[in-house]
Formats: structure tokens, C-alpha cells, sequence
């Protein structure tokens, strides 16, 4: 066994490896980029050292220096995580020419299975079932178009190079091929270094099912099952499980057999998953028929591990590290088996409701379910973030993934909620709510599974508030009325800082937006009830903004003839808890009563918005300050602003051109994705901003537009 690796990676996946390495009693040594300098990674390893950048190409892909860390540090193998140069043959080889262990294959099988278009040739060879499709040389684009009309649509274009659902496009219509080929191939070469493409034809219905793979150096090789990875979303994995449902014993043992003759078609080492598409169809006897399809093989540790690990019982980074020192794989094929079921959730820095845009910023609160970390248990969380740390536009968007294992997979499912419903996140958008959608919907829970489930359901995903409009203002009210004064529950009425008046009724209003609608709502307070007692009350009306043109409106009277959202009585009793570790978060408990039910929740407060947590769901509603927003004009109606840090890949639009609302006019380029920016009104481009490869902050105004008055 090795005694020092380098782990040439960051976030999870870096204090994934520390974790296993410090079982083994093998010392890490961390590498770490300028936005890296406090991560948790950086902690845990026993040496970090500088690279470079925050841009990955200025410090996570510099091979050499890796390469020259190790040997200044006493490293006998580099660990590459996955992601970066996880897939790297050219850092194989580095590795291998200096004299230090790669962990990881040998890099003329990560160049056989790296190239998707020579993948395919050489699993056609060892037999492996292939979905039709054209992985020639030829990359000329009125070529390949000619060879998607042929195959026939629907069709997927595939980065040749790429992985983790970079690179890749869906077309439904011819007259869409060329314009998806050129987004794909910017994507293709600016994230792996390579434009060369592939085209398949897209199966109806298909899930994805991979096989997870391990070889040594003495020509053993095993499977350790299936794992069904087919909720997707821009094809990108969103909860992956293990074992994946509906496949018997028969399918799993065909599936298992290919993957190894996969990988012994390339004299594999280590781990590896052999990634299958699965077409379902109806047969003639009216059963769902299955047949599986290689569609490609990631040569490195996959995200997804966790599931396996929990089914099997086996550590697979410790099975790594003791196939890269040269030991044999630690059990033959006849001692693995499946033990109950488990679900893994991503939890990402995302706005599922906004195209699934990535976010940035502070993880102002960030509670998880009780849990292990890094080991196999009932509850387990993998992450590379703490609270207060600082989501960055430089790297992937996902925060934590949360592995849930259960005797059978209905309970894994209901574990899998409740510790969902655990997790508090504060201070940027986050898929936690949605990931709860997914698992509520029937498509899940049956399961009827397949990589379109996602735009199935959507009716039941996405605009899904957990919390009714009366509960999230109510809440947001109660906890602004419980921070103004600690006297509330005082039986003294001059200590209180709340609803009393000697002489006339207390009535007060508050104006809110609604985070997920965008509707702007003033809320009127009036007949306090139930001073000096635990338990107290008001009456409550919800009505629109009657100056709902401006941001923040400054009258706070409100006009009985306009249209009443909500009108009703609010009881509730507080329960402080204090305010956490994060010194701008403030938290509290309320029990509500309104409408004749009882709801409790917990709130944290993140500068004006109020985040709302109980059992049954989440939300947010943002409290306006009226005198922090004195003096502030609205948005510009003509105004098209980055809604995150990137760079500017390109405008599709010219000065003097007339746009609709809705049409395509920038593309950026944002945690590793492209992402297209539409004109928020009809118009005419007065002027552009910012020219492609400029990078822009959230919020930076990218073009103006001249509208109609």
C-alpha cells in the first residue's frame, strides 16, 4: 500500500478519497486553486499545496505541475477524482513516465473508451449490443447532417471527448441539426479540448443503467451489479439507485457479462462503469420488453459510487487504492451480492423553476439529517462544503449527495424524504424542494422509469409551492414581529415591542414579494390578540401591490376596493432557537393556526429573505425594508442582465436588429455549461455591452434593447 498520494481534485470527491486514504492509514496531500484556499478539501488533507487559478485550466488541469507537487511532496500515486484529468490519457502516461502511480487504468484503455466513435468500433469487436448511430472520422457539418436525417430523428449529438452530460444535444427536426451542432461543438472543445462529435439515435422511452466495473493488475475482473441513473435533467444525473428496479436476475447477469468483456477488451484496471442505454417496448403479449445498448464507459470512480458501495458493503476508493499498489481485487465474483436498496440525491446550487440555472454564492445555512460521512450507513452525506463556505461560478453546482439505504426500496425512498426534509440550506437557490417532487410523483414511486421523466412530470415539479401564499406571508410577518423584540410573550404591555396601543387598535403593514411568482403583496395586520400569553393572534389581509409598477413601493396604506388574496385570523405560539452558527442567520420555531389547521415551521432569515422549513416542504418570501430600498428606481424595462457569473461565449443578435420577447439574444458560459439568455421584451438592440470570451459578474447589463413606450 501506497504510505502519500496527491489528490488531484477538489470538493467532494477530494475529502471522498482523505477519507478512505486516512482509514488506510495513507497521508493525502491537497492541491487548491485561488477560490479554493479555505475549502474543506484543503482541511482534511494532511499537505495542501498552491496550483494556480480559479479557472480549472489555471490550476486543476495543469498536469505537470501536479506531476512536480507530487514529487516535491513524496507522493508515490496521484488520485484524479473525476471530473478534470480523471479521463486525461495524456496525464496517464505523464504519471507513468515520472515514475508515479496513476490510480486509475492504464491510459491506452482510457484513449480506447475516452474517444466515444473508437469505443463504439471496439465493443462492436468484443460483441457488446451497439445502438445505431454513425462514429466515423467525417466531421464535416452538412455531412453529419445528411447522417442524422438517415438515422432518422430523434437524434443525440455526443462530444467524441465528453462526459458527464457536457457536450451533448438533443435534436427532434432536421431544421434544428446545424445550429445544436454548433453549440455542442463550442461546449465540446471548450470543456475537453475536442469538437469531434458522434450521432446516435435517440431511444424511445430509454433508461440509463450502467454497470460499475473493477479489474487488477493480474487480470481479474468483476461487476458489483447495476445502477439505474435515469432521472436526468440536460443530461445530467439528479438521483441515481442501486439495484436498478425491474431488472431480474437474468438481465443483471447479461448486462454484468458485457461490461466485463468491455472491459477486458481493453485490458481495464480499477474502477470503471460501462454505461448502457436501455430501450423499453411493449411486447406482443403486452409485457415491457428491454434490451440494452453500450452507449459509453467512464474510466474513473463515477459520482454515483455511494449506491454501490451500500448495496455490496465494499469501500470501492479502498478497492482502488489496493488495485493501484498491485494487490489483487479483494473478493471474486461468487462473494459479491445485493443487500436491500439505495438512493442517491444531488443536491445542487440550481434553480429547477428557471431552466435549472446554476447558482452562486453563500451557504449562509447549511443543516443536514443525521448522518455518516463517507461510510456506508443508513444515512449518509458526501460533500466539500461547510456553512458559510461560498459557492463559486468555476466549478461544478453540486453542494452534497445524500445516500439513503434501506432493506427495500420503498423504505429507502421514505428514508430518503425525511432526511430531505432535514436539510437546511439558506442563501442561494438549491433543488432540495424538487428533489421531494421527484419522489412524490407516481412516475418515481411505481417506478415507471425513463430519462424523459423529468418532462412527463413537470406539471407536478415545477411552480410547486409547498406552502400556500397565507402561510409564507404569515410566517414571514410573525417572524419579523418576534425579532423586534424579545419582550412579546411579556405580561408587561410597555416591554413589548409588538401590537399593543393603549388607546386604539394595532394595525401595521408589511410589503413582500413572493421569491417563487415574483408577485409583490402588501399584508395588513390589525386586532392583536393575546398579550402576555404564550399563545397570541391578529388579523390577517393579503392583497396585491397596488403600486405593484414600482419595485418598492412607499404607501403602505392599502385600498379596501382592490382585489383580497386572503383574509382570516393567525393564532401562533413562538419557540426560539437561537441563531445557529452563521452570524447573519436568525432562526426561530412558530406554531401557526390559520384556516383551522396547525403548521409548524422553522425559519431562517438571510438578509431580506425569509426561508421557511417544516416538514411538508419549503419556501421563501422576501420581506421588503421600505427605508433600506428609499430612493431606488425600477429595473430598466430594456435591460438584459447575466443572471450569473460567466463568460460571454456570443451574442446572437447585431445593433440595429428588431427582437421579440423570448428570442435568444447571449449565450453564457457558467460552471462548465452553456446557458441562453432571451429578450425580456420586444424591441430593437440599441447596444451591446460586453464582447465574447469577456467575463461578467451576476447582474452585469450584457445588451440594451430600445422598447416601445
Amino acid at each position: 500500500m501506497f504510505s502519500k498520494i496527491l489528490i488531484a481534485n477538489r470538493g467532494e470527491i477530494a475529502c471522498r478519497v482523505a477519507s478512505t486514504a486516512k482509514k488506510l492509514g495513507v497521508r493525502t496531500v491537497a492541491v487548491y486553486s485561488d477560490a479554493d484556499r479555505h475549502a474543506k478539501h484543503v482541511a482534511v488533507c494532511d499537505e495542501a499545496v498552491y496550483l494556480g487559478g480559479s479557472a480549472p485550466k489555471d490550476s486543476y488541469l495543469l498536469g505537470d505541475k501536479l506531476i512536480a507537487i507530487a514529487k516535491e511532496t513524496g507522493a508515490e500515486a496521484i488520485h484524479p477524482g473525476y471530473g478534470f484529468l480523471s479521463e486525461n490519457d495524456q496525464f496517464a502516461t505523464a504519471c507513468e513516465q515520472a515514475g508515479i502511480e496513476f490510480i486509475g487504468p492504464p491510459a491506452s484503455a482510457i484513449t480506447a473508451m475516452g474517444l466515444k466513435a473508437e469505443s463504439k468500433r471496439l465493443m462492436e469487436t468484443a460483441g457488446v449490443p451497439l445502438i445505431p448511430g454513425y462514429h466515423g472520422e467525417n466531421q464535416d457539418p452538412e455531412f453529419l447532417h445528411a447522417e442524422a436525417d438517415r438515422i432518422d430523428y430523434p437524434v443525440l449529438i455526443k462530444a467524441s471527448s465528453g462526459g458527464g452530460g457536457k457536450g451533448m444535444r438533443l435534436v427532434e427536426k432536421s431544421e434544428d441539426f446545424i445550429a445544436s451542432l454548433e453549440s455542442c461543438k463550442r461546449e465540446a472543445i471548450n470543456s475537453f479540448g475536442d469538437d469531434k462529435v458522434l450521432i446516435e439515435k435517440y431511444a424511445l422511452k430509454p433508461r440509463h443503467i450502467e454497470i460499475q466495473v473493477f479489474g487488477d493488475k493480474h487480470g481479474n475482473y468483476v461487476h458489483l451489479f447495476e445502477r439505474d441513473c435515469s432521472v436526468q435533467r440536460r443530461h445530467q444525473k439528479v438521483l441515481e439507485e442501486a439495484p436498478a428496479p425491474g431488472v431480474d436476475d437474468a438481465m443483471r447477469n447479461a448486462m454484468g457479462t458485457a461490461a466485463i468483456n468491455a472491459a477486458k477488451a481493453c485490458n481495464y484496471v480499477g474502477a470503471g462503469t460501462v454505461e448502457f442505454i436501455v430501450e423499453q417496448r411493449e411486447g406482443a403479449d403486452g409485457q415491457l420488453e428491454m434490451n440494452f445498448f453500450f452507449m459509453e464507459m467512464n474510466t474513473r470512480l463515477q459520482v454515483e459510487h455511494p449506491v454501490t458501495e451500500a448495496i455490496t458493503g465494499v469501500d470501492l476508493v479502498e478497492w482502488q487504492l489496493r488495485v493501484a499498489s498491485g494487490e489483487p481485487l479483494p473478493k471474486s465474483q461468487n462473494e459479491l451480492s445485493i443487500n436491500g436498496h439505495a438512493i442517491e440525491a444531488r443536491i445542487c446550487a440550481e434553480n429547477p423553476d428557471n431552466d435549472f440555472l446554476p447558482a452562486t454564492g453563500e451557504l449562509a445555512v447549511y443543516r443536514k439529517p443525521e448522518h455518516s460521512v463517507f461510510e456506508i450507513s443508513g444515512v449518509r452525506v458526501d460533500d466539500g462544503v461547510r456553512e458559510g463556505d461560498v459557492i463559486s461560478p468555476y466549478y461544478d453546482s453540486m453542494i452534497a449527495k445524500l445516500i439513503v439505504h434501506s432493506g427495500s426500496r420503498k423504505q429507502a425512498l421514505s428514508k430518503l424524504d425525511s432526511a430531505l426534509a432535514d436539510t437546511r440550506i439558506v442563501g442561494l437557490p438549491n433543488n432540495v424542494a424538487f428533489l421531494r417532487h421527484i419522489l412524490a410523483t407516481e412516475s418515481f414511486s411505481v417506478p415507471n422509469l425513463d430519462t424523459a421523466l423529468i418532462e412527463r412530470e413537470k406539471a407536478n415539479l415545477f411552480d410547486c409551492p409547498d406552502f400556500s401564499l397565507p402561510v409564507l406571508v404569515a410566517t414571514a410577518v410573525i417572524n419579523q414581529l418576534t425579532k423586534e423584540g424579545a419582550g412579546l410573550n411579556s405580561a408587561d404591555p410597555f416591554s413589548q415591542a409588538s401590537g399593543w396601543r393603549a388607546y386604539t387598535d394595532y394595525r401595521r403593514s408589511f410589503h413582500l414579494t413572493n421569491v417563487q411568482s415574483d408577485g409583490v403583496y402588501i399584508a395588513k395586520l390589525a386586532n392583536w390578540e393575546g398579550q402576555g400569553t404564550d399563545k397570541q393572534g391578529f388579523d390577517l389581509v393579503i392583497q396585491p401591490d397596488v403600486q405593484s409598477e414600482k419595485k418598492y413601493a412607499s404607501e403602505l396604506e392599502i385600498n379596501e376596493a382592490e382585489e383580497v388574496l386572503y383574509k382570516g385570523h393567525i393564532s401562533f405560539i413562538n419557540e426560539p432557537v437561537g441563531s445557529g452558527n452563521s452570524d447573519k442567520a436568525f432562526t426561530d420555531t412558530h406554531t401557526l393556526w390559520l384556516d383551522g389547521r396547525r403548521q409548524q415551521v422553522q425559519v431562517w432569515e438571510h438578509n431580506e429573505d425569509v426561508y421557511i422549513f417544516a416538514d411538508n416542504g419549503s419556501g421563501v418570501i422576501h420581506l421588503i425594508d421600505e427605508m433600506a430600498h428609499v430612493g431606488e428606481e425600477g429595473e430598466t424595462a430594456g435591460s438584459l442582465k447575466s443572471p450569473m457569473p460567466g463568460q460571454v461565449v456570443g451574442f446572437k443578435v447585431a445593433v440595429g436588429e428588431t427582437v421579440k420577447k423570448g428570442d435568444p439574444l447571449a449565450v453564457i458560459e457558467a460552471m462548465k455549461i452553456e446557458h441562453t439568455i432571451n429578450a425580456p421584451a420586444d424591441g430593437t438592440v440599441a447596444e451591446l455591452l460586453f464582447s465574447a470570451g469577456d467575463q461578467v459578474a451576476d447582474g452585469d447589463e450584457l445588451l440594451r434593447i430600445e422598447t416601445e413606450a
